[in-house]
C-alpha cells in the first residue's frame, strides 16, 4: 500500500470517476488499499459480494413498485433522487435496489447507489481536520454522492481495534445499528482504515451536507450510501453526522452537554457550524470502561 502522491488518483481507476488529490503537504494521504466495496474482515463469516437475495422478473426495462419485488416497500428513487424514507409506522423505509439477479435493465431507476460515483469529488488537505472530501461540481438535494465502504468487522474484532487506537489516530470505524420493528437490532461494524473507499475522507459536521442511509442491493450487508441533504455547491467540503443523527434520529436531550470530567477523553469538533456542540460523537459501547472512550461512529437507524 502506497501514500496517494497529490494529483493521483486516490481511488486507482476502480471507481467510475477518478478522485484527484490536492494538498499542500509533500505527501498525499496516508497508505491504504481501496476499494469501492465492502469486504470481509476479521471476525465476520458473511460475505458482503455475495448475491443472497432473488432477482425481480419485471417485464420492463425499469422497475415500478406495482410490479416489482425489490420495490414492495415503496419507490426509492425519483429522477435519481432520494424518496422520502418517513413512513407511517415511524420507522425508516427500508431500501432494495435491483440487483445482478433481475431482469430489468442496467437503466432501471432503482440502480442508483450501485453506479457508483457520477460527481467530480476531490480529496484535499483542510486547516484543522487533516484530509478532507468536497465536491467539484453542483450536487442537487436528495442525490446520491459516494458509499462508505470498508472492512465488514465482527463485534469484538471493532472492539480490538478501536481500544488499540491512541489518542492521536484518527478513527474510521463506524457502527451501524438499525432498529427493528420488533424491537430487535441489526449490528454493522465497517472499518475502512487499511481497506476502503473515498468514503474514509469525510470529516464530521453538526450541520452536515450530506446524510447517510442502508441500502441493500445484493446482501443482507448494507451499502452506507450517502446522500446530498441539501444543494451543494461546487467547492464545499462534503461532511455528514457520525452519530448518524441527521435525518435519523434526534440527539437525546442534553446531547451538546459535556461533562467538565469528559473534557480531557473526547476528541474537539472543528466543523465550524454554528450549532457545534465542540466535540465528536463516540460510542462508549465499543469499549471497556467510559474512561477509555474516543471519537467512534455510531450511526443508528429506524427501519
Amino acid at each position: 500500500m502506497e501514500r496517494a502522491a497529490r494529483g493521483a488518483d486516490v481511488a486507482r481507476g476502480l471507481e467510475a470517476l477518478p478522485v484527484p488529490v490536492r494538498a499542500p503537504p509533500p505527501h498525499g494521504p496516508a497508505a491504504f488499499q481501496y476499494s469501492p466495496e465492502h469486504v470481509t474482515g476479521a471476525g465476520e463469516d458473511i460475505d458482503p459480494s455475495e448475491i443472497v437475495f432473488p432477482g425481480c422478473i419485471c417485464p420492463s426495462a425499469s422497475c415500478t413498485a406495482t410490479t416489482c419485488s425489490c420495490l414492495r416497500h415503496g419507490e426509492n428513487y425519483n429522477s435519481l433522487c432520494i424518496n422520502s424514507l418517513e413512513s407511517e409506522t415511524g420507522y425508516a423505509r427500508p431500501i432494495f435496489e435491483c440487483n445482478a439477479m433481475c431482469q430489468c435493465s442496467e437503466s432501471c431507476q432503482n440502480r442508483v447507489v450501485q453506479r457508483g460515483l457520477q460527481f467530480q469529488l476531490e480529496v484535499f488537505h483542510t486547516d484543522k481536520k487533516g484530509w478532507g472530501l468536497r465536491t467539484l461540481e453542483f450536487i442537487p438535494k436528495g442525490r446520491f454522492v459516494c458509499e462508505y465502504a470498508g472492512e465488514v468487522l465482527g463485534f469484538k474484532e471493532a472492539c480490538r481495534r478501536i481500544q488499540a487506537q491512541t489518542p492521536d489516530d484518527s478513527n474510521y470505524i463506524i457502527a451501524v445499528r438499525e432498529h427493528l420493528y420488533n424491537g430487535q437490532i441489526m449490528e454493522t461494524y465497517i472499518d475502512p482504515t487499511y481497506i476502503g473507499n473515498v468514503g474514509r475522507f469525510l470529516n464530521h459536521s453538526c450541520e452536515p451536507n450530506l446524510f447517510m442511509v442502508p441500502v441493500r442491493i445484493d446482501s443482507m450487508v448494507p451499502k452506507l450510501a450517502l446522500f446530498a441533504a441539501t444543494d451543494i455547491l461546487a467547492g464545499q467540503e462534503l461532511s455528514y453526522d457520525y452519530s448518524g443523527r441527521s435525518h435519523n434520529l434526534p440527539g437525546p436531550k442534553g446531547d451538546g452537554e459535556v461533562l467538565k470530567e469528559d473534557r480531557g477523553v473526547k476528541k474537539p469538533c472543528y466543523c465550524g457550524a454554528k450549532s457545534c456542540i465542540s466535540f465528536l460523537p463516540f460510542d462508549s459501547s465499543l469499549y471497556p470502561t467510559p474512561r477509555k472512550e474516543s471519537c467512534v461512529k455510531d450511526s443508528e437507524f429506524d427501519s
